[in-house]
């Protein structure tokens, strides 16, 4: 879709799709017989990012059977995140990567990109990826590195927040992740940069109070258990239009993963952007009524409550 008073090609989806949680939630439980997340995704969503490239480099054969999952929408277009040993492993700042490391990564990439289904490769790095001479040379590096792909980076320390990084980013046409998470002590604000053709949104949820806890009873997933409201979500619409007036193609990924919270959400925003009611996947509607508001359809079958 485009945005408001511009003709940036906006798309909405969510981080990964397979997640044993979204079943009887995004998802219809028992599954169909050939059913496959990312196809049934396709049917709502323009986008998804694949998140399991960030664990391990993508295998080719499993990129080209993804674009064949999803060929029905010819709107969609992948984002996927960056092998962590490029951002995380074991400290960015350390030697570089190893060539060898460089062609896995490519391996997936190229058959996303030659087919022309892939939006951004994003850059994730840590809070603890604090700005510095070292750390800035470091990205640098990364950025002539994939300068072949388009690139997207995201950091969550406030001290990458000066002219000199969106600078830099702009020089290297890269663009900007605008964030949304809980802001505690140096953590970016809210923001809507476009420092390149591409830009991009990630909403990673508001647990304030299990973002970096160290307590090892509570679940990884509570970090991502978090519904926005509507009232929530209206800045973020406002802000996607805003980067839509400076890049070529947005993509507004929502990673509030759990029970298909971000689901909900970006069908949300779409609706938001777009004016209108939208399709629901029938599960999702069941377990969060607040979706009959944008539903585009009735419910396949009456209920009794």
């Amino acid at each position: 879709m485009s945005g408001a008073n511009t003709l940036a090609q906006i798309r909405v989806g969510p981080a990964g799709w397979s997640y044993p949680d979204w079943a009887g939630y995004a998802y219809p439980s028992p599954k169909p017989k050939g059913f496959h997340e990312a196809t049934y995704l396709a049917e709502f969503f323009d986008t998804i990012e694949i998140n399991t490239s960030f664990y391990n480099p993508i295998r080719a054969e499993h990129a080209a059977g993804w674009i064949g999952r999803v060929a029905a929408n010819a709107n969609f277009m992948f984002t996927a995140k960056m092998w962590q040993r490029f951002t995380h492993e074991p400290n960015p700042s350390a030697p570089n990567p190893r060539v060898e490391d460089e062609k896995l990564v490519r391996a997936g990439f190229d058959v996303l990109r030659d087919a022309g289904k892939l939006g951004a490769v994003l850059l994730q790095f840590p809070f603890s990826f604090h700005r510095t001479e070292e750390t800035f040379a470091y990205l640098d590096g990364v950025l002539k590195r994939f300068a072949d792909y388009p690139l997207v980076v995201e950091v969550r320390h406030a001290t990458w927040n000066v002219p000199e990084v969106f600078e830099l980013l702009r020089k290297r046409g890269v663009g900007f992740c605008n964030i949304d998470l809980p802001v505690i002590g140096k953590s970016l604000e809210p923001s809507a940069r476009a420092t390149g053709p591409v830009g991009y949104i990630r909403l990673h949820g508001r647990r304030y109070d299990t973002w970096f806890s160290d307590d090892e009873t509570i679940a990884s997933f509570e970090r991502y258990n978090y519904l926005y409201s509507e009232g929530e979500l209206r800045p973020w619409a406002a802000r996607v239009d805003k980067v839509a007036k400076a890049a070529r193609d947005v993509y507004v990924i929502t990673n509030n993963h759990y029970q298909g919270k971000g689901v909900v959400n970006a069908l949300q925003l779409i609706s938001m952007l777009k004016e209108s009611k939208v399709q629901v996947p029938e599960p999702l509607r069941v377990k969060y009524p607040e979706l009959e508001r944008i539903a585009s359809e009735g419910p396949r079958e009456p209920r009794l409550f």
